[in-house]
């Protein structure tokens, strides 16, 4: 939680080569007024704050979040909130969820009060910001070589090889995809030196360097 990431955390993940940089942080909301309707214990501004602590402290870091969109009392001008810091602080992963009216919780004494095909039509357009983002950063990584693990063949082609970089969590986050390559050649749990060829919305496309 955002709460509990400590100088101590980011030094260790910054100098021990076996912790991957990656972090998720499920911030839920970037209003201050929703984040108080939600009862969290952040504000925008002590996120921002966290945000650059942690990327100063871990360069190359990966960052995952995760957002509400739809919860009682929602604004179009939260949501404009929401999706600036999204644009502003450029999360390599990121997933949306709507808000869900569920008895037992403390927010179901809210008025559920933003009509569902309000809060679909929110989620798609922070997603689809989301996807632009990613997208153009991953095209902006074409002729990189990284060192992936092998997952092994892809569901959809067996010629495929599907594979992580160490910013990549198993299936939650995008892959790297393997071709121009001899399958049989590389074991799941395997690491391969690839170059990167092309991206396909959140995914990479790598060819094994050539020696």
């Amino acid at each position: 939680y955002p709460t509990t990431i400590d100088d101590d955390t980011l030094a260790t993940m910054a100098e021990c080569e076996k912790v991957c940089k990656y972090i998720d942080l499920p911030l839920q909301h970037a209003s201050n007024p929703v984040l108080r309707r939600m009862k969290r214990p952040g504000t925008r501004q002590k996120y921002e704050s966290l945000l650059r602590r942690i990327r100063d402290r871990v360069p190359g870091v990966a960052l995952r979040t995760t957002f509400i969109v739809g919860f009682p009392g929602e604004t179009a001008g939260d949501l404009e909130e929401l999706c600036t810091f999204v644009r502003d602080h450029a999360f390599d992963h990121l997933g949306v969820f709507t808000y869900s009216h569920e008895e037992g919780t403390s927010a179901y004494a809210l008025h559920d009060d933003v009509p569902v095909r309000v809060k679909t039509a929110r989620r798609n357009r922070v997603m689809g910001l989301q996807k632009r983002l990613v997208g153009r950063r991953q095209r902006s990584r074409v002729g990189e070589r990284v060192r992936v693990l092998v997952d092994g063949p892809a569901s959809d082609h067996e010629l495929v090889l599907k594979a992580r970089l160490p910013t990549q969590a198993p299936d939650i986050d995008a892959s790297v995809y393997l071709t121009e390559c001899d399958p049989s050649t590389y074991a799941p749990g395997q690491f391969a030196e690839v170059e990167i060829v092309g991206a396909r919305a959140y995914d990479l496309i790598a060819r094994p360097c050539r020696r």
